[in-house]
């Protein structure tokens, strides 16, 4: 027992470690042998845009170290690049009781949910980050944690913030963002069967993918069908190839808009068949939605119409341009309009055409 290498990156606890297992190494003499630096867990639930968009610290940690043993606690593992994390955990009492049993050298939370700030705060970790539980209310971790949660508790403060998301939360983790890149789960397979099936439609056209949809939780974001299907038009009038996409929310719309213009629907698929959908799209148009964390992370040039959100907050790595109402929106993070009607028809179909045509 003194010669097992219990720190070592490979060992899995109950069974043969890889090295074992391909070339008949053990502890005593492995040439394999690879002490882990730091234990490191990163608490983001949701929702599933957002764990996207908090993968840019998976890759700062794997660059500062890279022999670490990084966990991840999250409602939407599918996700997740299985081979950039070694551990991936789901929101469920045995995995609160592993983890309230481990001991972290790094453990952030970036969730203001009350279950994710009491764990933080009962997490046995050398360095925390993040939002935590304190005196029965949610409390900053530690100082640069403070931004983020003053920005949440009141609309002025949010409207005047210029912080885009990714720079927030690296500048919680007190992390210089050097453009470190979004990451998603995908398959090669499933993406490549979908550029050729799309390019085999779409010949030598460009290929501009249409994500009519944007879930139910702010419906003030959605873009009406009339104007759909006039920037469909465009798109085809112009001799560029357009595919709608979205999911079984938009299922109806997406029919009803293909019968209506003749543009290609794929139909409905898996959320990984739907990330490969999208990586066989050359530009991405798409309302502020979980689309637009994917088509960031697939490195998609993107057009986001967005209305009831602090522009400020999204970061596109100089790969898209980001389209309001000509009018300027009074439903803040509202998901009834004020004034009785959607600012998105200030959106028009012209000007996102003109900044497809300029991407």
């Amino acid at each position: 027992m003194n010669d097992i290498k219990f720190d070592c990156k490979y060992f899995c606890g109950v069974m043969p470690c890889k090295p074992n297992k391909e070339h008949n190494s053990e502890c005593i003499s492995c040439p394999f042998y690879t002490q882990i630096e730091k234990r490191i867990l990163i608490i983001k639930l949701g929702a599933m845009g957002d764990v996207v968009r908090t993968t840019p610290l998976l890759v700062k940690y794997r660059e500062m170290y890279p022999n670490s043993e990084i966990s991840w606690l999250t409602d939407f593992p599918a996700v997740l690049p299985k081979d950039k994390i070694d551990k991936i955990y789901q929101l469920n009492a045995v995995s609160l009781f592993v983890l309230q049993n481990k001991q972290f050298d790094i453990a952030i939370n970036l969730d203001k949910e009350e279950e994710a700030c009491i764990l933080l705060h009962t997490l046995k970790a050398s360095e925390k980050y993040g939002f935590t539980w304190e005196n029965n209310h949610i409390a900053p971790v530690n100082k640069a944690a403070e931004h983020k949660l003053i920005t949440g508790f009141f609309d002025g403060k949010s409207k005047a913030n210029k912080k885009h998301y990714i720079d927030e939360i690296f500048d919680i983790c007190e992390l210089p963002f050097n453009d470190e890149p979004c990451l998603l789960a995908t398959s090669l397979e499933l993406s490549d069967k979908w550029k050729k099936i799309l390019t085999t439609k779409a010949g030598n056209k460009t290929i501009v993918g249409l994500n009519t949809g944007c879930g139910s939780r702010w419906s003030t974001r959605l873009w009406s069908d009339k104007n759909w299907e006039k920037l469909i038009d465009l798109i085809q009038s112009n001799n560029l190839f357009p595919v709608l996409l979205g999911g079984e929310q938009e299922n109806e719309k997406n029919l009803s808009l293909a019968a209506a213009t003749n543009c290609y629907y794929p139909g409905v698929y898996s959320l990984e068949e739907f990330f490969s959908i999208t990586s066989a799209c050359d530009i991405v148009v798409t309302q502020v939605s979980m689309m637009m964390h994917v088509a960031i992370a697939l490195k998609k040039k993107m057009v986001l119409m967005n209305n009831i959100f602090n522009k400020h907050e999204f970061y596109l790595y100089n790969n898209g341009t980001i389209v309001e109402p000509t009018i300027e929106c009074e439903c803040y993070y509202g998901n009834t309009c004020k004034k009785g009607e959607s600012c998105m028809k200030y959106i028009e179909p012209d000007t996102v055409f003109e900044k497809i045509l300029t991407l």
